[in-house]
């Protein structure tokens, strides 16, 4: 077992919604200590309104698209029921629109608070921003890799959950076997290798890191194609 401290972002989208509310509501008292503008504080508040909107127009779509499916069922096949189509949701209007990247600005945001002169732990506390200390067994957590392709180069996506870093090995199919790719931070990564000039299978697996130390077992083996 080892003791470590969890990240302070959400993993689920009503999370990191309820973590854009609170800041929006709560930053405003700090802005002066923390050296951030009325602009930081605006762009928040946007944020937060429209990340909410969608949250919640989503749900009502979703909502209205199962009782269309339901509905859809009955009419093909038959059965008791209204014949009478579903309504049709109505989305209140919406709020105005923000660029894209929520949670890459909050985590800038959140970033430039941290290493503001005057932050503190307390203030970390009171904005929900700082990770809470449990203990975690090290011994069985194996990380999960998902590789997309993307203009012909691998992406390598995992979560990075309550580990430093990831180290990924790969096997490039040339005799040697498995090698040190990169030791990640990021949870989405793309390996810039330049490409063989005929198809083959690439494989890719990954281990966690824990304050400079392999910890846990190794991912799956994942193969990707590469080249041609």
């Amino acid at each position: 077992m080892a003791k470590t401290k969890t990240y302070y972002m959400p993993k689920d989208d009503a999370g990191k919604a309820a973590l854009l509310d609170h800041l929006a509501k709560h930053l405003p008292a700090h802005a002066a200590a923390l050296g951030l503008t009325e602009a930081d504080i605006n762009e928040v508040k946007a944020d937060a309104d429209a990340f909410r909107y969608t949250l919640s127009a989503l749900n009502t779509v979703q909502s209205n698209g199962k009782l269309w499916t339901a509905f859809k069922n009955l009419q093909r096949d038959g059965g008791s029921g209204s014949t009478a189509y579903p309504n049709v949701s109505n989305l209140p209007a919406p709020v105005p629109a923000v660029p894209l990247g929520i949670v890459p600005r909050l985590s800038n945001l959140v970033a430039r608070i941290k290493a503001a002169r005057n932050y503190t732990e307390a203030i970390g506390q009171d904005l929900n921003i700082v990770g809470t200390t449990q203990l975690m067994d090290i011994d069985d957590i194996k990380p999960i890799i998902e590789i997309i392709v993307r203009a012909g180069r691998p992406i390598i996506q995992w979560s990075k959950g309550d580990a430093d870093a990831l180290e990924i090995w790969v096997d490039r199919n040339d005799e040697r076997g498995f090698g040190l790719f990169t030791i990640a931070n990021s949870p989405r990564i793309t390996d810039t290798t330049p490409l063989p000039a005929t198809p083959i299978h690439w494989k890719y697996k990954a281990i966690y890191r824990l304050k400079d130390a392999q910890i846990g077992n190794w991912s799956e083996v994942t193969p990707v194609a590469v080249g041609g």
